[in-house]
């Protein structure tokens, strides 16, 4: 069964003969052969059914046909001296969505007339690889100035480190424009927390136009990256009945208390995934049907007594090019989340600050 694939309402513009030769040429993984089948089928199907959004996978290809090398080059760069830094960019594009849709509102430092998303509960002193953003940028702007937005930047950013660190590679479609305000009210309410149930956490999916399916699959980018001990300690320690969460095996609780012991430092890092830390692949639920999800919201979509998101842990266990599939889909739902096109918004010069400001 395949799962994960799913089809929005799509605009009526008819897809030319050369728009599909474009998408497949841009179909490529560094993964196995059975990876690339993957991406080549999710993009077929896109191929068939374009976004309502106005989106489109050949939108800079006249205008600026080397962005994505471009994007992959200066992350490649970056990973050798940063392995946390795929995990990092690929978050960027998860805030940004989830506030006001995928409009590069995330990059926007304060200003006189702007209060940050960054400093957000769920984004300060947490997201990072805002430098990397402002190199690739750089790189874009000087082949192509003036055309190639922030928020396409971070779409670029999240396939590449998808790709880069093992997993599947997919068309992202383009032609975001960027905001002209940030809402740091909004990143403070509609970005999941890591202490979420799976009922906040389907409200909150729910609400940006994403199902179960995309809750669970999302969710599987934490199986690289790290997270703070602050962001999981709470389940160590005074839980429930003054002990630890229940649903954390023995053993595991026994490393995180020696990597977090009880009032210490809560910026110390821990892996997502013990195991294959700085690969994507699908570890991430298998840690989950051991009691091993750090995170107490990743652990509550195996643990939570009669929730659908049982069954999806349990396939994508025990199929890892299932959820490569449907992890290609949910990208593209993402990044469809009410992006600005047309002659909304603007192409930002600067991607931390509104031109002209």
């Amino acid at each position: 069964m395949l799962l994960g694939f799913r089809f929005q309402r799509f605009g009526e513009d008819p897809i030319s003969p050369n728009d599909v030769d474009l998408l497949l040429v841009m179909v490529r993984s560094p993964a196995p052969s059975s990876v690339t089948a993957v991406t080549a089928f999710a993009a077929l199907l896109f191929l068939l059914h374009p976004s309502n959004a106005q989106l489109s996978a050949n939108f800079y290809a006249t205008a600026c046909p080397n962005a994505s090398s471009i994007v992959q080059t200066v992350i490649q760069r970056a990973l050798q001296s940063d392995p946390r830094i795929t995990a990092s960019l690929l978050r960027l594009h998860f805030h940004d969505c989830f506030v006001n849709g995928c409009d590069g509102s995330l990059l926007l430092d304060n200003s006189a007339t702007i209060k940050s998303e960054k400093d957000a509960g769920p984004n300060t002193n947490s997201t990072r690889g805002f430098d990397v953003v402002d190199n690739i940028k750089t790189a874009i702007e000087s082949s192509c100035p003036g055309t190639v937005s922030c928020a396409d930047i971070l779409a670029l950013g999240a396939q590449a480190s998808v790709s880069l660190s093992g997993g599947p590679s997919w068309t992202v479609l383009l032609g975001r424009r960027d905001s002209l305000t940030a809402n740091q009210a909004g990143a403070n309410t509609s970005i999941p927390s890591p202490i979420d149930t799976v009922a906040n956490l389907t409200s909150k999916f729910s609400a940006v136009g994403l199902d179960t399916t995309d809750l669970v699959t999302l969710s599987g980018a934490h199986t690289f990256g790290r997270a703070q001990c602050r962001t999981f300690s709470l389940r160590l320690y005074n839980f429930t009945n003054g002990g630890p969460d229940s649903t954390i095996s023995p053993s595991y609780l026994t490393t995180l208390r020696q990597l977090c012991p009880q009032n210490g430092d809560g910026t110390v890092l821990a892996n997502l995934d013990q195991a294959t830390p700085n690969t994507f692949d699908n570890n991430y639920y298998t840690n989950l049907q051991n009691n091993q999800g750090l995170l107490l919201s990743d652990q509550e979509l195996f643990s939570t007594a009669g929730a659908a998101t049982i069954s999806i842990v349990n396939s994508f266990s025990g199929n890892q090019s299932a959820f490569f599939q449907s992890f290609a889909q949910s990208m593209i739902n993402m990044g469809n989340i009410s992006p600005l096109t047309g002659s909304n918004g603007q192409i930002r010069s600067n991607c931390r600050k509104v031109n002209g400001s």
